[in-house]
């Protein structure tokens, strides 16, 4: 008979101001903090909180104005994303040294099958060795959830936090998890949890005991599933196996409301540069490109193109974006805020036999083209290199130079950036 399997899932706490407290103790360890925009300008908003800011009441998505109230001596900290990124790395590491089946799911959690780690002992042995030698090296806090599935692993790491190791099995899973509402369960977002409450379900027991008709007209067979999960039944392996990136994508919140297309040149031209850098970092190209436009009364309109061949150069990202721009953006009409998305991507290397041929064949209908294409190419590969080696803003275009925060997009330099959880960690 086989032993059940033992799934974790590390789940940091308050992970990037954590990694700052870290980074420097004498400035922010065991004080308020929160991890937030530019306070100065409007657009500051807070991504994350200290446990000492939120026991005072500051939460994500607070402005750092309401923060402020809240907390007078909160210590706001602009964001440090290639810290974070640093972090991250050693984090999974040390998660390795038990088991190789460590799946990362974010920049800040992941699952780790123990199953076969035996020689460390139990799941929940191996739980806490792996928060303890997080916490001596590192200097960051964790909680850690204790399964024999997935579901149940991601449940039981939010329990206890700070620092708290929760084991959800077969005996204690009702006890312990179904009296929740279902907005706190993993996977249901306020629409689900909306149309849930609409037929009479308000706890995760009553969603285990609702009807598979009743899900299934709700939802689809995505409703089974989750009545599958909070009634233990998830066999989802963990994968160390990185899923390829479905998107890669950067945003900006301008400090002031912007009149007209020329005055967004720079700015777009900062978007394209990293998004075609990240995009060369994975060594994708992609096809379709998204443009986000948010105006000052934040009415957001996205708008997509098909390009006529892949990419993954900041020129082809970039000229496409400002035609989607000026052809979307409506007269008179102020700017607020402003992102660029690619999408559908394939690995430089895999490409196929149709697709190059195509790209080709364009390519020797317009030969001027080609040939600019190609020594765009050649001077991208050498820029690259040297970004690579001696940091972001060794070589950098004068059209990117500007007086407001758009060369704030560098990866060191985030004053200015639309800020969210970073759910593509591997994209990074």
């Amino acid at each position: 008979m086989t032993s059940p399997r033992q799934i974790l899932h590390v789940d940091m706490n308050a992970f990037y101001a954590s990694c700052h407290a870290a980074q420097e103790p004498d400035k922010y360890a065991n004080r308020p903090t929160a991890v937030a925009g530019s306070p100065e300008t409007r657009h500051g908003i807070v991504v994350t909180a200290s446990y000492e800011a939120r026991r005072r009441g500051v939460k994500t998505t607070m402005t750092v104005q309401e923060a402020k109230r809240l907390c007078p001596d909160v210590v706001f900290i602009l964001p440090d994303f290639a810290l974070y990124r640093a972090y991250a790395r050693r984090v999974f590491d040390a998660i390795r040294r038990f088991t190789p089946l460590v799946e990362i799911v974010s920049i800040d959690e992941c699952y780790a099958d123990v199953t076969g780690s035996r020689q460390f002992g139990d799941g929940l042995t191996i739980a806490k060795t792996i928060q303890d030698t997080i916490r001596d090296e590192l200097h960051l806090p964790c909680s850690i959830g204790v399964a024999d599935c997935k579901f149940f692993a991601k449940m039981g790491s939010n329990l206890k936090k700070p620092m708290g190791i929760t084991v959800v099995n077969q005996t204690n899973f009702q006890r312990l998890l179904w009296p929740m509402a279902v907005e706190e369960i993993h996977g249901v977002g306020d629409k689900t949890a909306a149309k849930l409450h609409n037929v009479g379900i308000h706890t995760m027991e009553q969603l285990a005991r609702a009807s598979d008709r009743l899900l299934v007209h709700l939802f689809g067979t995505r409703g089974l599933e989750l009545k599958q999960f909070v009634n233990g039944h998830d066999d989802r392996p963990v994968s160390s196996d990185r899923a390829p990136a479905k998107s890669i994508g950067h945003s900006i919140t301008l400090p002031n409301d912007v009149a007209d297309v020329e005055s967004m040149k720079r700015v777009l031209l900062n978007l394209a540069d990293q998004v075609g850098r990240r995009m060369r970092k994975h060594e994708v190209v992609g096809r379709v490109l998204t443009l986000t436009i948010r105006y000052d009364n934040r009415e957001t309109v996205t708008r997509r193109k098909l390009l006529p061949y892949q990419t993954d150069l900041t020129e082809h990202i970039y000229q496409h974006a400002q035609s989607l721009l000026q052809s979307n953006w409506a007269e008179d009409r102020l700017l607020r805020l402003i992102g660029i998305t690619m999408s559908d991507f394939q690995r430089k290397g895999e490409l196929s036999q149709v697709g190059l041929q195509t790209d080709l064949f364009h390519a020797l209908e317009q030969q001027a083209e080609f040939e600019h294409d190609a020594r765009l190419e050649k001077l991208t590969q050498v820029t690259d290199a040297l970004r690579n080696r001696f940091g972001e803003d060794i070589l950098i275009k004068g059209r990117m130079l500007q007086p407001d925060d758009s060369n704030a997009l560098r990866d060191h330099r985030t004053r200015g950036t639309s800020l969210q959880k970073d759910r593509l960690f591997e994209e990074e």
